[in-house]
């Protein structure tokens, strides 16, 4: 935890600010190790400081990293930013797409005049975004969970059963075996439901011969997976077979393309190249996964996410949850991408 703050300071001084209030609990977290639901964290060259209200101190004392001043304050924990700054005139960083406009304002008030307050963009994302071997350790384990909880749904059998029972299972397989919570809602999508790409489970069974798109992650330790498969409910027709196809070779050539030093268009591109050719490209119509935009660097954790959504008759995704390594690419998500084919 240290040794991010560290660096937080390092970008802090080309950003021509003294330090930095952050208020985004996913960013204090990184930062601080605390996993509480009210905190905030001030860091700079000089200053390394945690607030926290009354029900969190002994959480905190517990979790936070012993280079930071614990501060207990009111539930409104901007009263504290003005007492723990030192003195001196202070260029104070904020969080600008985590501080609302009102709290901007408090922050104002609390602070001296002496204090400029400057609105600073995805500092700690940017270091978020290259992951520790530790943070890998645990998306790995997250995975991990994640392909035994639908490994053990798609055993039971999907026929007969509705998209909400599956998608529910899903979420308790993954809870049973450990992880905190989903990492997103999953969606369960059979035949042409299969054609939204942010579909909704609903009460409507799944039929025999339809494909069935499911996207699932777990949360574990505060890291989250993230995959998606198609599979058959029985044996589909040529079309759907086809499709189905189609789709693999294009994420399996947008996963060959994931190395350091390419950037997220062109991976895209690569992907993209494959469903055009086939004729399908109007009906892939998202970017190819989170986390590709820019240029890749070893320890980005990034998607591959290819689909095609023929609307009214069907949908195929198949997304891979991808750290990018020194030479390559390793791919977290482990569940078989043949299709696979159940009652």
């Amino acid at each position: 935890m240290s040794a991010r703050a560290d660096r937080l300071t390092a970008l802090l001084a080309d950003e021509g600010a003294d330090a930095l209030l952050i208020t985004n609990l996913v960013n204090v977290r990184y930062l601080t190790g605390y996993t509480g639901s009210n905190g905030l964290a001030l860091i700079g060259t000089e200053l390394r400081a945690f607030a926290t209200d009354f029900r969190y101190v002994e959480q905190a004392a517990d979790e936070v990293d012993p280079s930071f001043d614990r501060l207990r304050a009111s539930r409104d924990l901007l009263e504290v930013a003005g007492e723990a700054l030192p003195q001196g005139e202070l260029r104070l960083g904020f969080e600008e797409a985590h501080l609302s406009v009102r709290d901007h304002r408090r922050l104002r008030e609390q602070l001296p005049d002496r204090v400029e307050l400057v609105g600073l963009h995805g500092l700690v994302e940017g270091l978020r975004a290259v992951k520790e071997p530790r943070e890998v350790a645990a998306i790995r384990a997250a995975c991990a969970l994640a392909d035994e909880a639908v490994d053990e749904l798609i055993g039971q059998g999907v026929v007969g059963r509705t998209e909400r029972e599956l998608a529910m299972t899903l979420e308790y397989e993954m809870r049973r075996r450990g992880a905190q919570r989903p990492s997103f809602d999953p969606i369960v999508a059979s035949g042409s439901h299969g054609a939204l790409p942010h579909a909704q489970p609903r009460d409507v069974e799944v039929r025999s011969g339809q494909l069935v798109v499911i996207d699932w992650g777990a949360q574990l330790d505060g890291y989250c997976s993230d995959c998606t498969r198609t599979v058959a409910a029985g044996e589909v027709d040529a079309r759907g077979a086809e499709i189905y196809q189609l789709v693999l070779e294009a994420q399996l050539a947008g996963l060959e393309a994931m190395t350091p030093g390419a950037a997220g268009r062109d991976v895209d591109a690569v992907a993209r190249r494959t469903i055009d050719a086939a004729g399908y490209g109007e009906h892939f119509g998202h970017g190819l996964g989170h986390g590709s935009e820019a240029v890749l660097e070893p320890g980005n954790v990034v998607t591959v996410e290819p689909g095609v959504y023929l609307p009214g008759e069907l949908g195929v995704r198949i997304e891979d949850l991808v750290v990018v390594t020194a030479t390559g690419r390793e791919v977290l998500t482990r569940f078989s991408k043949a299709l696979t084919v159940t009652d």
